[in-house]
């Protein structure tokens, strides 16, 4: 009553709210992530359960298999990347890299607002606790007794209990024996852009590794190395030694929901948010960018024609079942690669959704060998002729992002510094000013910079730098 009478409980009332308990010995972290993402109002781009956008333990397996986090439990380092994969800005801090009056400072600005939260990660023994490592979000503090308020996710052992600052400080400033790294604590608050609308680096495939890496450390090195005169030999370099996993690493974001959910009909909410990613594409595709890719890819001597993901005319009937097969693994909260699961049945329907906007229904049945679900998947658009399979031999316009976008996109999200090997300085300035962010639509350049972010966490995430190197916030 005292910290709340003094104005250092604010962010309580939101955080008592989703207080949850983990649901394994191992998912503190889990339990603490979804209780602060689900205070934070954060939506997890998908449905949970019916109708209900919520975040939930088995959603977070973003950068860790579940399987594993519940045998293992997570690194302090796998915590902030999973919070950066579910769209929240994070500063992370071991203790090595703080001070305690600092960490006082950051406690006192979170429980004076309830639009950030405080995670910690600190070692029981120090309390006196049973158990060794734990993550708690931090519900409150006193100022006048200089304490904090852990609310302990693993309520079947600790209530919330108040602890001395000094005391958690110590908690925190322990070695996790699995990383030999520092504790510490973790800001999430709202970021300032929304998480990308259209386009998303997928993590949970083992692609992602060696296409990052490609994109990060080896295009700039073969631009450097090459005598490049023009942009269709830029692009020579660049898409010629794309991994071959490429076409597994960029999904695009689609509405998932089980057919029980409402069948074919779609609410305001869903056509407006398809309307929105609608518009993203639209703007990907009037870039200049854009027809530079597309007139390099349909050359006759382009050669990245064996790129899954370039085919301008890609099978929609084959999409959708990899799709379908991606959404049963979501909403099944499963780390297995979607290899285990099977579309027995798929069906591509065209539907309208603001005005005259088309939108592309994918259903499909689901087979993972011991049981089969019904799956509706909503994506965007991309004017290309398709066949509606399993429906009839009629055609229609059918939609999702094709490769060409995907590329422009990627080549936009680029850091600057990827391109300043060119040696031609006219060739330079043209490329410069073709993947300028600057004078993009705002839309666009949030799904841009949205990518830019995410690849560079991805790229550090591959090198196992987020336990190895959190000197700066990844804020």
């Amino acid at each position: 009553m005292e910290a709340i009478q003094n104005g250092t409980m604010e962010g309580f009332y939101r955080l008592i709210s989703y207080f949850q308990t983990q649901s394994e010995p191992a998912y503190c972290g889990l339990a603490s992530l979804s209780m602060v993402l689900n205070a934070l109002a954060i939506d997890p781009g998908r449905k949970w359960k019916g109708p209900w956008r919520w975040f939930d333990e088995s959603m977070l397996d973003c950068c860790e298999p579940l399987e594993q986090v519940k045998a293992k439990g997570i690194s302090f380092g796998k915590l902030v990347c999973l919070a950066h994969c579910a769209g929240v800005k994070v500063e992370a801090y071991r203790t090595n890299q703080s001070t305690i009056e600092d960490f006082r400072v950051h406690i006192m600005r979170c429980s004076t607002s309830d639009d950030c939260h405080l995670i910690s990660s600190y070692h029981r023994g120090t309390f006196k606790q049973t158990g060794t490592g734990h993550f708690s979000p931090i519900g409150g503090y006193h100022a006048g007794r200089d304490m904090a308020l852990i609310l302990d996710v693993a309520r079947f052992k600790y209530p919330p209990h108040w602890v001395p600052l000094t005391l958690l400080w110590e908690a925190m400033d322990r070695t996790d024996e699995t990383t030999a790294q520092r504790r510490g604590f973790m800001l999430i608050s709202r970021p300032h852009t929304e998480p990308g609308l259209l386009y998303t680096l997928s993590c949970k495939h083992e692609s992602w590794v060696g296409v990052a890496k490609y994109l990060m450390d080896d295009v700039p090195l073969l631009l450097k190395s090459e005598d490049v005169k023009d942009i269709n030999k830029v692009l020579h370099v660049v898409f010629l030694s794309l991994p071959s996993s490429f076409g597994d690493f960029i999904k695009w974001v689609a509405e998932i929901r089980r057919q029980e959910d409402g069948g074919q009909s779609l609410s305001q909410e869903e056509k407006g948010r398809l309307s929105v990613k609608d518009e993203v594409l639209k703007q990907v595709q009037e870039t200049d960018l854009f027809k530079h890719v597309v007139a390099f890819l349909s050359s006759s001597n382009s050669c990245c024609r064996n790129v899954p993901i370039l085919d301008q005319e890609d099978d929609l009937p084959d999409i959708a079942a990899s799709v379908c097969c991606q959404g049963a693994e979501i909403l099944a909260g499963k780390s297995a690669s979607v290899e285990g699961y099977f579309c027995k049945e798929k069906c591509v329907k065209c539907l309208k959704a603001n005005g005259d906007k088309p939108i592309t229904l994918i259903s499909g049945t689901v087979v993972d060998g011991i049981s089969e679900q019904g799956l509706d998947v909503l994506v965007p658009s991309s004017q290309t002729k398709m066949i509606c399979c399993g429906c009839g031999p009629s055609s229609h316009i059918g939609m999702h992002p094709a490769g060409n976008d995907v590329l422009t996109a990627l080549l936009l999200a680029l850091p600057p510094v990827t391109w300043s090997g060119i040696k031609d300085e006219k060739l330079l300035q043209e490329i410069d000013a073709l993947v300028s962010t600057e004078h993009l639509p705002i839309l666009l350049q949030e799904e841009v910079l949205h990518l830019r972010r995410q690849l560079h966490l991805l790229k550090r995430c591959q090198e196992n730098r987020v336990d190895q190197d959190l000197g700066a916030p990844l804020s």
